[in-house]
């Protein structure tokens, strides 16, 4: 995964949104070391030497909560000089909330206040990984 994004790429989901190319490889990065189980899957693949789309799932136990997960994302590419420029995966939050966080994200994860907790969270996380991981910081 390092390897494949743009020096000036882009990376957009639910929770992490508009992340540098840097701070894309961290948040990759920390995301598989926490998890113990983490499965991926594809399917849906299509590109061209511009953009590309596939489906991608995610099975893990959420490391806050140890909660089973499993995450259908689409994902859309759009490649420059061979390498990923702009990345955006799309998922259900509500969703995740709801396998992540037990009956209070089934309940409360379609509201802007539960959503906003979520990426403040995830944002957090990241940041601090980055603090521990200086190859993530810009130089």
């Amino acid at each position: 995964m390092q390897e494949v994004y743009h020096p000036e790429a882009v990376f957009s989901d639910p929770v992490f949104r508009n992340l540098s190319a840097l701070e894309t490889k961290a948040m990759w990065h920390m995301l598989v070391v926490a998890s113990t189980d983490l499965r991926i899957g594809y399917s849906e693949v299509e590109a061209n030497g511009e953009e590309g789309r596939c489906r991608w799932d995610a099975r893990y136990s959420f490391s806050r909560t140890g909660r089973a997960v499993h995450n259908v994302i689409q994902a859309r590419f759009v490649f420059q000089d061979g390498k990923i420029y702009r990345h955006t995966d799309d998922f259900d939050l509500w969703k995740w909330c709801g396998m992540a966080l037990g009956p209070a994200g089934r309940w409360l994860g379609w509201t802007p206040l539960i959503r906003g907790q979520v990426r403040k969270s995830a944002r957090q996380a990241l940041s601090s990984f980055c603090q521990k991981h200086p190859e993530y910081t810009a130089r």
